[in-house]
């Protein structure tokens, strides 16, 4: 098969020639290869041949579970390669960092500041705001408007200000500069270069504080609060900025005074305010205003050099018109914010040279109402067998009245009933007598009076306060439904011979009585046994001349009264009572249908009944189980085909 190295051919070739019978077998070897290679060329198997087998191999060696197989599986995946490589190379970066220190603290790099004397500057130094003015002040030349441009542009050095805070905060963080150039923060600020106007710290003993309180008193007396206050502040050469007052409705002033004094004199004048009143609430309040006062003072200086330098360029001779408007224009600005400054150090001086304190003033028993008002409200609903005849006859009598229609609607629904609603004003002298007149234009369904007591201008309770009574408000429903529940209800069985003929005569003596028939009905049992039921309802005043009536038609039985006690909300002489009645006979001694053989009848009947419908219900439930049935058979079948043929080709791959 050439697999031997050329040392071994030689070799081989070397023995054959010296060995006879070895050469003989060699001989044979060959022979018989290239018969078998020559034979069976053409049963050679496809390439795909080793790849089953191998795979035949695989599926029959059972796989194993577990976190180590996952994790190989996991890894085989080119996803989780690349991340891996990734956090790898990642992880030797931070290390490399490490090692070469490249991950420094904050005060390491601290460390590293340039040094801040001479020209040397860093990035944040260099960008100082325009209205500093100092680059202008050392290098400005003052004959050209180009040389002006060129100061403008050219980089300042960095303020004394902020190389004394950056000293500071070396020596906050405990870092000493070691440097051979530097300098303490005094030095630079001597060393400043000439021009630029000195920076002086204001002592602790100039500080500008604005000082403000707000005080609230209650006090007897408005005005004479007033002036106790006037007098007090011209006492300590104070003044009075505003004063305003408001009188409520129940007669009492409220209002705010604004006061000026001396910031020494103000605990002072606290004091005094104490005396006044009842002190309520008080607050002190102190402004510091010192860093924006000098902040402001140092931009009005170098605002001001500024000017100075644009009216000397200004005064140099230059054939450039652009130029000198350039320059006009630049001054106007400059002005106009020197003036703005000035302006806000006056303001502030005005804050500190007076403390401001606002002081409210509110008379006792401020939330006391002036006035009561009775505001009196009541819902009227009534039963009428003619809505609109009722409605009608109600408006006649509101017109002749001290009373005002509000909103009157008549309404009817889909079955023809009629609902009429009105609200009235009445006023309060005739209310009583009003309602009690609409109350008897129908039955009283339900009545309700609510009185409301209004506090006007205040809250609470006052003795003295005025009353007043305002329009009573009656909102009345007119309707045929009865909402009301019975005040009373009664159920009795009458037994009698006639049953017909006694029911109608107890229709007659409900219709005397004003009852209202409300249902009725009559049935006859196979027996002969007839029974009628009837329901009534009828005002209480008539309920026992009806009940006394009923002794006439027969024989009374089990009765039962039921009542619903709602004394004070309705009226109980027109208060709903309903009466259910049963009217019935005695039945057949013997009847047609009883008996031995009516007896076995039923029973063949109803137990051939009862077959038929098992019957209905075993067809029913075959109708439903059957398809179900059929399905599940088909799936079984399907799946031993299936189990079947697997077994097949298992059987055909191992043979």
């Amino acid at each position: 098969h050439d697999q031997l190295s050329t040392e071994e051919r030689t070799q081989l070739q070397t023995h054959l020639a010296e060995c006879e019978t070895c050469r003989a077998l060699h001989a044979e070897e060959l022979a018989m290869n290239n018969l078998i290679a020559s034979t069976l060329d053409s049963a050679k198997p496809d390439l795909a041949f080793e790849q089953r087998v191998v795979s035949g191999f695989r599926q029959k060696v059972p796989k194993r579970a577990g976190l180590i197989p996952v994790l190989a599986g996991l890894f085989r995946l080119r996803a989780t390669q690349v991340a891996a490589a990734a956090a790898v190379l990642l992880t030797l970066v931070q290390v490399g960092r490490m090692v070469t220190g490249e991950a420094r603290t904050p005060v390491e790099g601290l460390r590293q500041l340039p040094s801040l004397t001479g020209n040397t500057t860093t990035e944040n130094e260099s960008a100082l705001p325009a209205e500093s003015g100092m680059s202008v002040a050392q290098d400005a030349p003052a004959d050209t408007v180009g040389a002006f441009a060129k100061s403008m542009a050219a980089p300042a050095a960095p303020p004394p200000v902020l190389m004394a805070r950056r000293d500071e905060a070396r020596s906050s963080v405990g870092v000493e500069d070691k440097s051979e150039n530097a300098m303490p923060a005094s030095r630079m600020v001597a060393e400043s270069a000439p021009g630029t106007p000195p920076v002086q710290t204001a002592p602790a003993t100039n500080r500008k504080l604005v000082r403000n309180a707000q005080v609230e008193l209650e006090v007897i007396a408005f005005e004479d609060a007033v002036q106790k206050i006037t007098a007090f502040v011209t006492e300590m050469r104070g003044y009075v900025a505003t004063s305003n007052s408001a009188k409520q409705a129940n007669g009492k002033l409220r209002g705010q005074v604004v006061v000026k004094v001396l910031p020494e004199t103000l605990d002072a004048f606290l004091l005094k305010l104490r005396g006044l009143g009842e002190l309520k609430n008080q607050t002190l309040g102190t402004e510091d205003v010192t860093k924006q006062y000098f902040d402001t003072d140092a931009r009005l200086k170098n605002a001001r050099v500024m000017e100075t330098r644009l009216i000397d360029i200004l005064q140099t001779k230059s054939t450039k018109v652009a130029d000198l408007l350039e320059v006009e224009k630049e001054l106007g600005r400059v002005r106009a914010s020197i003036e703005q400054m000035q302006g806000e150090l006056k303001y502030m001086d005005a804050l500190v040279a007076f403390a401001t304190v606002t002081i409210t003033l509110t008379e006792k028993d401020m939330e006391e109402p002036a006035a009561f008002l009775l505001k009196r409200r009541a819902q009227l609903a009534l039963f009428s067998t003619d809505v609109e005849k009722t409605f009608a006859e109600m408006k006649a009598i509101i017109d002749g009245a001290k009373a005002q229609v509000s909103s009157s609607t008549l309404d009817r629904d889909s079955t023809g009933e009629a609902t009429a609603r009105l609200v009235l004003l009445i006023v309060p002298e005739e209310a009583d007598a009003l309602i009690h007149r609409i109350k008897g234009m129908g039955r009283v369904q339900n009545y309700n009076e609510q009185t409301d007591r209004i506090a006007q201008g205040g809250s609470g309770m006052a003795e003295g306060a005025k009353v007043e009574r305002d329009k009573v408000e009656l909102s009345i429903t007119i309707s045929r439904n009865e909402q009301e529940p019975a005040l009373q209800t009664t159920s009795l069985r009458i037994l009698t011979g006639k049953v017909t003929e006694r029911v109608a005569q107890l229709k007659e003596n409900a219709a005397e009585a004003g009852a209202e028939i409300r249902s009725s009905s009559f049935s006859r049992t196979p027996d002969g046994q007839e029974f009628a039921n009837v329901s009534l309802r009828l005002p209480m005043k008539n309920y026992a001349a009806l009940m006394s009536s009923l002794d006439q038609l027969g024989k009374v039985r089990d009765v039962s009264v039921q009542r619903d006690d709602r004394r004070g909300t309705i009226d109980e002489a027109t208060a709903p009572a309903d009466i259910n009645i049963q009217v019935y006979s005695q039945p057949d001694i013997v009847s047609d249908e009883s008996g031995l053989f009516a007896t076995i009848r039923r029973t063949l009947m109803q137990g051939a009944s009862a077959l038929m419908w098992s019957l209905r219900m075993i067809g029913v439930a075959l109708a439903f189980f059957a398809p179900w049935a059929l399905v599940l058979a088909l799936v079984v079948w399907i799946a031993r085909r299936v189990s079947r043929a697997r077994k097949a080709r298992r059987h055909e791959r191992n043979d």
